[in-house]
């Protein structure tokens, strides 16, 4: 009899689609996540189901669009600008079938391990499917901060001083050892990335002076740009950063990177790493343009919030042995709500097209099988935190159309050849765009996605700007 397959998930907050040495980066150093995806596959082309965490969760839980959940936005968050702010649910209902509510019917242990974001008490993960719950609560990030005490009420505050994601790290590993001998569904949602932007000392200092021996503190890492478009910070400027340097950034980054390998070591000590599928990912772009700008997402366009490359591509690995070849990698294009069918279609479980009605399951893709769809979607009718302005877009294969909700303007770009997103090809590529639009306009009336209306006395509403002498404007 075969034994059942366990799944684990690492949902990491806010983590850049270069934030890793496999996938780049030459500042910040992650070994362990680099071991995992020279035992798996690694996706480059891998997109978070909208630039912000919430409209991600939500997809990854239902596999669904964001759109078609009705969860745009990070819950909690609101704006408005040259357009009304669009409403959307603060909550993810429950009607739809988690994939924990589906796995737990299918006698799987199932955990949540860290940040939820879904809801508040009635929708936290014990009435989505979970029978176990560690930090998930209504917070996006921890309000307290990275040190304990935490004050998060679904997680017992450690000792003082105690790092978060050693003690999420923790709760996990206590999981795994004192599992029964059902299988299991590990979603271990690390806060980390997220600001605040903060380390263990050590490791800060550590990066300091790798920074300073790359020479990297005496370069400009942060330029300053146009103002918001957001009334509540039109006051303020976009500033983004053009280089990996911040050495607390990096010690986030190595601490979570010690502590993914934590839970792959335990894996191997409890003898189930053979019968475990483990994927790796991120809820949207790096933070690059706002809030500090902790990291760079270059050659990708912008960064979280953001319907720009920086803002939806991920990183993304999967390991599953003798399923995926070791040091594979796949350029289909995938994206959040594919998780879904793919751990039921792995566990050997019935798939659920109803449920997951816009996922379609990786297990084609591990051996290099093109997966049988024209295109994947986002919506993002709000001005984000980050600068990011209401848009949806489209990719297609190599093909990318945003359509700004503002005045109406549309954006072609040919991702092989400018991932870098600047220049725009529309007029030389007509049909192109025309189709792309159709399919996006399409998609929209099928989802129900709500377009923004103008904001009648906007402007009256705008401060005015501070403009440092180096903006450029």
């Amino acid at each position: 009899m075969k034994t059942p397959l366990n799944i684990v998930l690492f949902l990491i907050d806010d983590l850049g689609w270069r934030d890793l040495s496999c996938y780049g980066s030459s500042f910040y150093e992650t070994p362990r996540i680099d071991q995992l995806a020279s035992e798996g596959m690694l996706f480059t082309n891998a997109y978070a189901s909208c630039p912000v965490c919430s409209p991600t969760r939500a997809s990854i839980m239902s596999g669904k669009y964001p759109a078609r959940v009705g969860i745009t936005q990070y819950i909690g968050g609101a704006n408005e600008g040259r357009l009304q702010d669009v409403p959307y649910l603060h909550y993810l209902p429950l009607e739809e079938q988690s994939i924990a509510t589906v796995l737990r019917r299918a006698d799987y242990q199932t955990w949540h391990v860290g940040k939820w974001h879904l809801g508040d008490h009635d929708f936290h993960p014990e009435q989505h499917g979970f029978d176990v719950n560690k930090g998930g609560c209504h917070m996006g990030h921890p309000w307290n901060g990275y040190f304990s005490p935490y004050n998060i009420e679904t997680l017992e505050n450690g000792p003082e001083g105690e790092y978060l994601t050693d003690r999420l790290t923790d709760e996990a590993l206590s999981l795994i050892k004192e599992r029964s001998d059902k299988p299991f569904f590990l979603n271990l949602s690390h806060y980390a990335v997220h600001t605040p932007i903060e380390a263990p000392a050590a490791l800060v200092e550590k990066y300091k002076k790798k920074a300073q021996r790359l020479g990297l503190d005496k370069v400009e890492a942060i330029v300053s740009g146009e103002p918001f478009g957001c009334v509540a910070k039109s006051d303020m400027q976009i500033e983004r950063r053009v280089i990996q340097s911040d050495p607390t950034y990096a010690a986030m980054i190595e601490n979570l990177d010690n502590n993914i390998g934590r839970v792959l070591d335990a894996l191997e000590e409890e003898g189930i790493a053979d019968n475990t599928i483990v994927v790796f990912t991120s809820d949207n772009g790096g933070l690059s343009t706002a809030e500090g700008s902790p990291t760079c997402n270059l050659p990708l366009a912008e960064g979280k919030g953001w319907n720009y490359e920086g803002g939806t591509r991920v990183c993304q690995i999967i390991r599953w042995p003798e399923h995926i070849a070791a040091g594979s990698r796949s350029a289909e294009n995938v994206q959040s709500c594919d998780l879904y069918p793919t751990f039921l279609q792995a566990a050997g479980l019935p798939l659920m097209p109803e449920q997951h009605i816009d996922g379609l399951s990786l297990v084609p893709a591990f051996q290099h099988q093109p997966l049988a769809r024209e295109a994947i979607f986002w919506h993002y009718p709000h001005y984000a935190n980050q600068g990011g302005r209401p848009a949806a877009s489209i990719v297609s294969g190599e093909w990318k159309l945003i359509e700004h909700f503002e005045d109406g303007h549309l954006e072609l770009f040919h991702l092989t050849t400018d991932s870098s997103e600047q220049s725009n090809c529309i007029d030389t590529y007509p049909d192109k765009a025309r189709h792309l639009q159709a399919l996006l306009s399409d998609w929209k009336t099928e989802v129900e996605a709500l377009i923004p209306e103008p904001n009648d006395g906007w402007e009256q509403k705008m401060k005015k700007p501070k403009v440092p002498n180096n903006a450029c404007v």
